[in-house]
């Protein structure tokens, strides 16, 4: 197993404040995806903690265990998001992320490092957040497998939401204060 953390990347698909079910089936999970650029550094530095978390697991068999990994299309938490039909993945690499439900919510915070929760509005499909993961070799009954197990996200700033609505902003309104009578809503 190894700590990975993942600095300025787009956020995708994220369920971070209520687990859910994977299709409706499995269990209850926080997920999130982050989306880092193909030719950013942290590309290679990824690929490399994979291939040794790989040799740590399997020795001598990691590189052909890793090419089938790679080759089923579901077992690995690192893929190439040009092969995803999702708004923002194209031109860049995703890695996916879970918590189980029963591991505790995962840390979820702002620049400062104050908690933040979903009516906040920092955390969407589009913004631009920091990341801690452990990404670890799954060989058991399911298979061999890389995956992710989610920890820590920490929102760094906006960025153009990937479909939906945007942001929740009260920007634009004017202040009324906070003494009013019926005929001021009018």
């Amino acid at each position: 197993m190894a700590k990975v953390i993942i600095r300025d990347a787009r956020l995708a698909f994220p369920d971070l404040f209520e687990a859910v079910q994977y299709q409706g089936q499995g269990p209850f999970q926080y997920r999130s995806t982050f989306l880092i650029p193909s030719a950013d550094k942290q590309k290679k530095e990824i690929d490399a903690v994979i291939e040794q978390v790989a040799k740590d697991k399997w020795g001598a068999k990691a590189e052909a265990i890793l090419k089938q990994i790679f080759a089923a299309g579901n077992k690995c938490c690192w893929v190439n998001g040009s092969t995803k039909a999702y708004n923002g993945y194209d031109g860049n690499w995703a890695l996916s992320a879970t918590r189980n439900q029963d591991d505790g919510r995962p840390v979820v915070v702002d620049r400062g490092k104050n908690p933040i929760t979903a009516s906040d509005g920092k955390i969407y499909s589009g913004a631009y957040v920091n990341g801690i993961v452990e990404i670890w070799a799954q060989d058991n009954s399911f298979g061999k497998a890389i995956r992710a197990t989610l920890s820590t996200v920490q929102w760094v700033k906006d960025g153009e939401s990937f479909g939906g609505a945007a942001p929740a902003s009260a920007d634009g309104l004017d202040d009324l204060g906070s003494d009013f009578d019926d005929d001021d809503l009018i």
